[in-house]
């Protein structure tokens, strides 16, 4: 038996005595301490490259194959930007009073946050729908009820000289055609939009950010009739 144990020894512990055994866990253990650091440094590292890498500017104006604009998918999980309730740039009275909401891509709203200025490729969508003031428990005011349709504001600079554009949709459409050169939504925009051609001046959680960057445009915060 103790030839058997000597031999087992022998086979586990090439080196003889309890001197060579504990130098023999040390190197073991220092080999093991050494894997786990430099397993932990490169997990480290492959973090800080993933969490530097540029985030993907998704969603992005889509286009068909005649230039048309594709309905903007999922658009009312962007960002809300703000709401109003039968706005008219007339003073005569308007024909159906809508709710309207608006909505721009979450990387774009960032970006604007960063530098006061509008990414190209940014999409602003106003969601427009009507208006009801009775129903279920409701006395006064009114509430939203169907979509009636969705205006488009898109700066694409690489379709656009202009840089900016604007589309129509019935509000079941999928695809709009930009408006002519020279259209209403632009030449009003143009005219009285406080940053680009964004209404930056009725989005209250944008109006201070514009006018930090010293890009927002205070003349056209006053009272005026759109011409």
């Amino acid at each position: 038996m103790q030839g058997i144990a000597c031999s087992v020894q022998r086979t586990v512990w090439p080196c003889q005595g309890p001197g060579a055994i504990l130098s023999h866990l040390d190197c073991r253990l220092e080999a093991i301490v050494k894997f786990a650091l430099t397993a932990s440094l490169i997990f480290a590292l492959c973090f800080t490259l993933l969490a530097a890498a540029p985030e993907e500017k998704s969603p992005k104006p889509q286009y068909d194959s005649k230039g048309n604009l594709l309905r903007p998918a999922d658009y009312r999980d962007w960002m809300f930007l703000s709401a109003g309730y039968g706005m008219n740039y007339s003073p005569s009275p308007g024909s159906h009073e809508m709710f309207t909401n608006v909505f721009v891509q979450r990387w774009a709203y960032q970006e604007f946050l960063n530098s006061g200025k509008w990414p190209d490729e940014t999409a602003l969508v106003i969601d427009e729908r009507d208006a009801q003031s009775k129903g279920s428990i409701n006395q006064t005011g009114h509430f939203q009820t169907d979509l009636m349709g969705l205006a488009v504001e898109v700066k694409d600079s690489r379709r656009n000289p202009d840089k900016w554009a604007y589309y129509g949709f019935d509000a079941d459409g999928q695809t709009a055609e930009a408006m002519p050169k020279g259209n209403g939504c632009y030449a009003c925009h143009d005219a009285h939009a406080a940053v680009e051609h964004t209404f930056v001046q009725f989005y209250p959680t944008l109006k201070p950010v514009a006018k930090k960057f010293g890009v927002y445009n205070e003349a056209r915060e006053q009272v005026s009739d759109a011409k």
